[in-house]
């Protein structure tokens, strides 16, 4: 969840070439940053609490430095807490990703022994363990694999030395990619904050330990020590950028995006997404995963496969898949879905799987991610880059890959292709200046609630699902989807007059069932928001969306990104691009 960037090598601007690293991973966390650099035989650190927007840094020309972008998880957002952590004497700087899960033991044998805290993290116990382990004798290196050896949980650190002039990295859970530059080396957590300088590139494994110095990289295997013989990869990946161009926010530049890349996958290559099917296909036992937004994608799924293509697959949401994983085998298909491709919690259960013996294929948007590599089949979803936190492209991209890939399993490619030919041509209507009106209205209104429902059947149920999480995450409005049917089974009673449910009705069989639900709300007091390719008396307030067939769940899901969108400005939210407490990419549990 945090960005983390390192440099030890020949160039002074050190400071600045840190701080733009970190702009460049800042979507990893932005509740605090700070650098470290080393400054003749000591460490000088600034830090600072929320985003680094166009911040400068003044810290002194130096050689050897790491940097940082938190996502609180010990302690508040505080520039103490702010990383990097330093030993007592400031020759050791520390940063992290991942919680030490036995952070409050070894706080206690360092007090015992003299150490004292300045921070709330479980972070600061890493530079005091290794001021700890130097005093006993042993070298950098040894001092930080003997530290690592006794943490508990996931994680990745990166430590800067100022007496050897040396970095040394080691990861269990979180991602670290080192570069090879010219008489230098880089560390980060993504390669996109590397490729600037270097593309020759190595991607930590787990339970590996690198030690750079300007000169040279050594790896490694923990717990033992023993060297590991590796090399450096030339990579040849193109790193797209984005800018905002006339747009106010990624966000909205995002959504606008999504006609063309809808557009795409309906009629560009369709080779990798026909070889998923047949995966699928030969599979005995297919599973869906995906947390948070990916997992509604993946919910969507399972009614695709059933309804296109009379096929069963299974979803699962990643974080508790852990606890289904017993009845796989070499057989079965583990079909990961992930926007970053970094996903902790969809990671760990792939990986469990892996060592099952099942096949894997990975459907993410980033190119060189965990799952994009540890996977045996890769499937991109070429949605160009995310830079918003509130995932959209990348969610309606996977949504047309599974209805074009359900279709292909049947021979039906061409009906698949339509409908998302359709969709796209259906989302540009929902752009024009005249729906937007009818947007801004609605979210006005939205904005002084404090509840809202979402109600969906079929489909639309994932898309209800998704529909709320939209408004949570860029809204702040609380907001929760249901199966039309199960809003009478309890949550009912907290219906009230004037309370906001949204009613997603696509003219599929579903369509007078959820209608009916509508009017049971409407009896109570709800104010009804259709979402629908039709008008209905019970309709309070309507949004038309076109009659698309399956791939209506596309065009329910852009009215849910755009009421998002407007309901956050709204109520004068002034970075919707990056919501309070989240972070792009989930890395820790």
């Amino acid at each position: 969840m945090c960005g983390i960037f390192g440099y030890v090598g020949r160039e002074q601007s050190t400071a600045q070439m840190i701080l733009g690293g970190l702009k460049t991973l800042e979507y990893r966390g932005y509740d605090s940053w700070g650098i470290s650099v080393k400054h003749n035989k000591k460490i000088t650190s600034e830090k600072h609490t929320g985003k680094i927007g166009s911040a400068n840094t003044t810290l002194s020309p130096s050689s050897l430095g790491i940097g940082h972008t938190r996502w609180a998880t010990h302690g508040g957002v505080t520039i103490t807490n702010a990383h990097p952590h330093t030993n007592k004497d400031r020759t050791l700087a520390v940063v992290h990703n991942g919680i030490i899960e036995n952070f409050l033991e070894l706080k206690k044998l360092l007090i015992k022994n003299g150490y004292d805290f300045t921070s709330e993290t479980d972070t600061e116990v890493i530079p005091h363990m290794i001021d700890f382990e130097l005093k006993k004798g042993n070298g950098f290196a040894t001092s930080v694999r003997n530290t690592f050896n006794r943490l508990t949980g996931l994680n990745a650190i990166v430590v800067m030395h100022t007496l050897s002039k040396e970095i040394v990295c080691v990861k269990n859970g979180s991602p670290l990619v080192i570069g090879q530059g010219e008489g230098e080396h880089y560390i980060a957590s993504d390669a996109v904050g590397i490729l600037k300088y270097t593309r020759n590139l190595y991607f930590l494994e787990d339970g590996e330990l690198a030690i750079l110095s300007a000169s040279a990289a050594q790896i490694l295997k923990l717990p033992s020590g023993a060297k590991k013989a590796f090399k450096f990869e030339r990579i040849n990946w193109k790193i797209e950028s984005a800018s905002l161009g006339s747009y106010p926010h990624f966000l909205i530049k995002e959504i606008n995006e999504q006609p063309q890349i809808i557009l795409n996958i309906a009629t560009l290559n369709h080779k990798p997404i026909k070889d998923l099917a047949k995966k699928i296909q030969a599979a005995q036992g297919t599973f869906f995963l995906g947390c948070g937004t990916a997992s509604y994608a993946a919910l969507a799924g399972t009614y695709l496969f059933s309804r296109i293509a009379k096929h069963h697959v299974n979803f699962g949401i990643g974080s508790e898949f852990d606890y289904l994983e017993d009845y796989l085998t070499e057989k079965s298909l583990i079909v990961p879905i992930s926007q970053s491709g970094e996903t902790i919690d969809v990671v760990q259960p792939v990986q469990k799987a892996i060592r099952r013996g099942s096949q894997t294929a990975i459907i993410t948007n980033v190119l060189g991610s965990t799952l994009y590599r540890i996977c045996d089949f890769k499937l991109l979803l070429n949605a160009g880059p995310e830079k918003a936190v509130i995932s959209t492209k990348a969610f309606t991209a996977m949504i047309a890959v599974l209805i074009y890939a359900a279709s292909a399993l049947v021979g039906k490619e061409k009906g698949g292709q339509k409908s998302l030919e359709k969709a796209a041509v259906g989302i540009k209507k929902l752009l024009v200046p005249a729906y937007k009106s009818k947007l801004v209205k609605l979210a006005k209104a939205l904005s002084k609630k404090e509840h809202m429902y979402v109600l969906g059947r079929g489909l639309s149920y994932p898309a209800a699902l998704e529909f709320a999480l939209k408004m949570k995450e860029t809204s702040y409005v609380h907001a929760e989807g249901f199966a039309g049917g199960e809003l009478k089974h309890g949550v009912l009673a907290l219906v009230e007059k004037g309370t906001p449910v949204v009613v997603l009705a696509p003219l599929d069989e579903t369509y007078d069932e959820i209608i009916s639900n509508a009017q049971e709300v409407s009896a109570r007091g709800g104010y009804i928001i259709g979402v629908s390719p039709k008008p209905h008396p019970v309709f309070d307030y309507y949004f038309n969306v076109a009659d698309v067939g399956d791939a209506t769940l596309i065009l329910e899901i852009v009215v849910a990104q755009l009421l998002a969108y407007y309901t956050a400005l709204a109520k004068g939210l002034k970075d919707p691009d990056k919501p309070r407490n989240l972070a792009k990419s989930v890395t820790v549990k």
